[in-house]
């Protein structure tokens, strides 16, 4: 396992030319991340003369795993991936696994949230019959008409057809009788003393009525492959005559929570703490597109851990501290010990920086968070979430920015993630944004990517959303 210098552990001139547009796509998407140009030069070249790197919040106590161990500047410096790079590293770890991935069959019932592997093609003309858009009367040819005795209700055969002068009462959804020109409106009709139906107002042809196919016919696309199943999609596919769907799977995801000083309930107490990150990762990944099939707390172990990752029948592993270089820090050496193959060690990003990505089987990826909870987030959106939202194969979200309320400070030449509100059209920076922090990001609705050197006020800066923010938890099962 081998930390990467330049990007790809390669050097600049063999890169593979759609991954540097991709990068250089994404380095301009973001206002003030720098010039462009440089973005693949050895990671040390753009240190400015004479700085130094300071520790990120020093003194910060982590609420879940301790005081944050950054290395030290020069290794930091020597290995960190810039935060745009190492989000296109993520999402293109994840397609060759995701082209092998294979599509499942599931029940409208299990859908929900799901991505669709093969377009939704009609199965039937919608509607598959000429139906009555409102109650009232069916009518054949112009009035008044003889109404009939018996009413044509939803669901029932097909009625009688109609003469010319004849209407009969008929309801919302009904199949239109042969020979009906229109359907009146219960509210625009009204009967003589003989029995006999008078239109209101003119009465045009076709009004009210549903035609066979006017919606779809059989055969017609109705939803490309790559759709979010939304509860309108279960709908639309209930009505098409589907009873199950052809699907992405969803990638497995196995958590496990390092540290031996994490409490599970009560208060914390005598040097323990309470465990932070336990309980908001899992739906947080379900969020993303992932099914937990496991949460476990292993401690400050480094057999246990090997044992956990070598055993593992995850897609993801996603581990929380225990990335950086300290006594009781068994990440790295539990990769090496099992030949992974590293592909981010470090960003230029804060908080979350020690973060990392690893290759532990073809089809298996391990994503390595900071144990401060505002650094895990921090790691879960940079490399998480681009590497599930490929292997889940849902699309990844269009790139936006607002202005900022208020300035805010920034690191010499890393990125800084900040928890924001959104007010009116412009983003609002929240405080208590330390790593060791969620009471910024409890009551955020995004996060803004702040650029090197900071952002005044007034500045367009992209923002991040939340995913139940933009609606996608809810389309989780």
């Amino acid at each position: 396992m081998t930390p990467r210098g330049t990007p790809g552990g390669q050097d600049t001139e063999d890169l593979d030319e759609d991954y540097v547009e991709e990068v250089l796509a994404l380095v301009n998407e973001t206002t003030g991340h720098g010039d462009s140009r440089d973005a693949y030069a050895p990671r040390g070249s753009r240190k400015p003369e004479g700085s130094h790197r300071p520790r990120e919040d020093q003194g910060a106590r982590d609420a879940s795993h301790g005081p944050d161990q950054s290395p030290t500047p020069h290794e930091d410096r020597h290995r960190a991936t810039p935060w745009a790079e190492a989000r296109v590293i993520a999402a293109r770890a994840a397609r060759p696994v995701a082209a092998r991935r294979t599509p499942v069959s599931v029940t409208l019932d299990d859908a929900l949230g799901l991505v669709l592997a093969a377009p939704l093609t009609a199965l039937t003309d919608l509607p598959s019959f000429d139906s009555s858009a409102m109650d009232g009367w069916a009518v054949s040819g112009p009035g008044p008409w003889a109404v009939r005795d018996e009413g044509v209700l939803a669901g029932h055969a097909e009625p009688a057809a109609l003469a010319d002068g004849e209407a009969v009462r008929i309801a919302t959804g009904a199949r239109v009788p042969a020979g009906a020109t229109a359907v009146l409106r219960s509210e625009h009709g009204r009967t003589d003393e003989k029995g006999r139906l008078h239109a209101a107002r003119e009465v045009q042809h076709g009004q009210d009525i549903r035609p066979r196919g006017q919606e779809c016919r059989s055969g017609d696309q109705l939803l490309p492959d790559g759709t979010v199943v939304t509860p309108a999609v279960l709908g639309l596919a209930a009505a098409a005559g589907y009873d199950t769907l052809a699907a992405v799977p969803r990638p497995r995801v196995e958590v496990l929570v390092l540290g031996d000083e994490l409490l599970t309930e009560g208060r914390p107490h005598d040097g323990l703490i309470r465990d932070a990150l336990g309980p908001m990762l899992p739906p947080w990944l379900r969020a993303l597109g992932a099914e937990i099939v496991a949460l476990r707390r292993i401690g400050d172990d480094e057999e246990a851990l090997h044992q956990a990752l070598t055993t593992s029948p995850a897609d993801l592993i996603v581990t929380t501290g225990g990335t950086a270089a300290g006594p009781v820090d068994h990440v790295h050496p539990v990769l090496r010990r099992i030949g992974a193959d590293l592909l981010v060690d470090g960003v230029q990003v804060r908080p979350g920086h020690p973060m990392l990505l690893a290759r532990t089987k073809p089809d298996q990826h391990l994503v390595g968070l900071p144990g401060n909870p505002l650094a895990a987030v921090s790691g879960l959106l940079t490399l998480a979430e681009p590497l599930l939202r490929i292997l889940a194969g849902r699309p990844a979200s269009e790139p936006y920015t607002l202005p900022l309320r208020e300035a805010v400070h920034g690191h010499p030449y890393d990125t800084r993630i900040v928890p924001v509100f959104l007010r009116g059209d412009h983003a609002v920076p929240l405080h208590y944004n330390g790593p060791a922090m969620l009471r910024g990001i409890a009551a955020a609705d995004a996060l803004v990517v702040v650029p090197q050197g900071g952002a005044r006020a007034g500045q367009e800066v992209e923002l991040l959303d939340l995913p139940w923010t933009t609606g996608m938890a809810s389309c989780v099962s």
